[in-house]
């Protein structure tokens, strides 16, 4: 699953140590504004190699793919929400109208000239009207043989 939204909080890292080795694992809470009320929801990140490659900031603007799994304890159920990819949200920094980076005017990404004419190709290509008896009628006398009320 995936949810969009800002990073509101970060909590402290936990580690410990496993059979495996030392973990670490981090809890970020992201907030949501579908609507008109904010959610919030919390999920963590487990790994320091994930923690250091999302580089997740509280104010960031993240897009948060994550799995959800649930266990028991003690005959309580406890949701668990985990985050395998966090990417930050960039706004867009080319205004309307404007060229992508790396384009010349008039032409395309990387400088490249624009395409022109094919050879031998119509400049223009004209609609002939329907032939007569068709049972579209002629759109542009207003004509039409269908009995459809629009």
């Amino acid at each position: 699953m995936e949810l969009q939204g800002k990073i509101i909080a970060a909590l402290d890292v936990k580690t410990g140590q496993s059979a495996r080795g030392e973990w670490q694992v981090q809890e970020f809470v992201l907030e949501t504004f579908d609507g008109q009320y904010s959610r919030k929801m919390v999920f963590s990140v487990f790994g320091s190699d994930r923690l250091q490659r999302f580089n997740i900031q509280v104010g960031q603007e993240v897009n948060v793919a994550f799995d959800i799994d649930a266990r028991e304890y003690n005959g309580r159920w406890f949701n668990s929400i985990r985050a395998y990819d966090v990417r930050q949200i960039i706004p867009n920094q080319n205004p309307v109208g404007a060229p992508f980076p790396g384009t010349v005017p008039g032409g395309m990404p990387g400088g490249m000239p624009a395409p022109g004419p094919i050879a031998g190709a119509p400049t223009s290509s004209p609609v002939a009207p329907p032939p007569a008896g068709s049972p579209f009628g002629d759109p542009a006398a207003g004509e039409s043989s269908d009995d459809l009320p629009f």
